[in-house]
This record gives structure tokens, sequence and C-alpha cells, in this order.
């Protein structure tokens, strides 16, 4: 499956991911070893905040396109824990959604069809400046108008 990552077309080449319990199972045995997880929309993202500094990609999973609570998850994960690492939408992405991913702090998405990856990609470039603050850490025009 493609990858868009921070505004690249890549391969995945990530393995296999756990979900939630499943990987604090392994994580409590062995923490070295808890690099990425995947949360299903019913996960509480609160469960991974011991492991925050060491986890390199969460996957948020989006099993259909009209179950928003990925977003809540990712403003959380990004705004209240302060999680810097790869963010990845996984599922039902579709390219309607990904302004509202990205700003919800979303930097990657992995996609079902080769084809989706250049329509993606274009359109994760089209807007560049906002007037509502977000989890992307874009700073508002506001914000920036009136910080001068």
């Amino acid at each position: 499956m493609p990858l868009v990552k921070n505004g690249k077309i890549e391969t995945n080449t990530h393995g296999e991911v756990l979900t939630l319990t499943p990987f604090l199972e392994m994580a409590g045995a062995d923490p070295e070893d808890a690099r990425s997880v995947r949360l299903m929309p019913d996960d509480d993202p609160m469960a991974l905040e011991p492991f925050l500094g060491q986890l390199e990609v969460i996957e948020i999973s989006f099993p259909r396109y009209a179950d928003g609570r990925g977003y809540s998850q990712a403003q959380l994960l990004r705004r209240r824990l302060g999680y810097k690492g790869e963010l990845r939408a996984v599922g039902d992405v579709l390219r309607d959604q990904l302004l509202n991913m990205i700003r919800s702090g979303f930097d990657a998405f992995e996609l079902k069809s080769e084809d989706a990856a250049e329509a993606f990609l274009a359109a994760s470039q089209e807007y560049s400046d906002f007037y509502q603050p977000a989890a992307d850490g874009h700073k508002s025009v506001f914000a920036r108008r009136h910080s001068a």
C-alpha cells in the first residue's frame, strides 16, 4: 500500500503493527520494542502516555469514512500529550478528509490504491494558511498578524 508522508509518496516499509492491548502487554514485558501501535476507534490514547517518547509510529484506524473518532485521538495525542512522532491514518482514508486530518495532526496516510497517492499528494499542498489554530503546528494567520 502506498504511503503519503510529509508531502512525499513513499513505500510503506513498516512491518506488522500491534493494536493497543497486545502492544501494552508487549511493552510491559519489553519496553525497548515498543516502537509502533495501531489505535482502533474505541481505544483510549491516554494509555500510550508512558511510551510516547519511544514510539516512532502511531497508526489511527478509520474503519469507515463516517467514523470521526480518529480525529479526536489525533488531537489528544498532538495537543494534550505532545506526541512528536509519526501519526498515520490507516483504513478508509479518503481524499476529501485529507485537509481535516492534516489539521488534526496527521502527517502520514496509508492508502488502499496506488492511483490515489498522486491525488493525496496534490491535495496535501492545496492550502498553506489557516485562520483557525490546530494541532498541525501551523501558526494561524491571525496569530502571525498580531505577533508582528
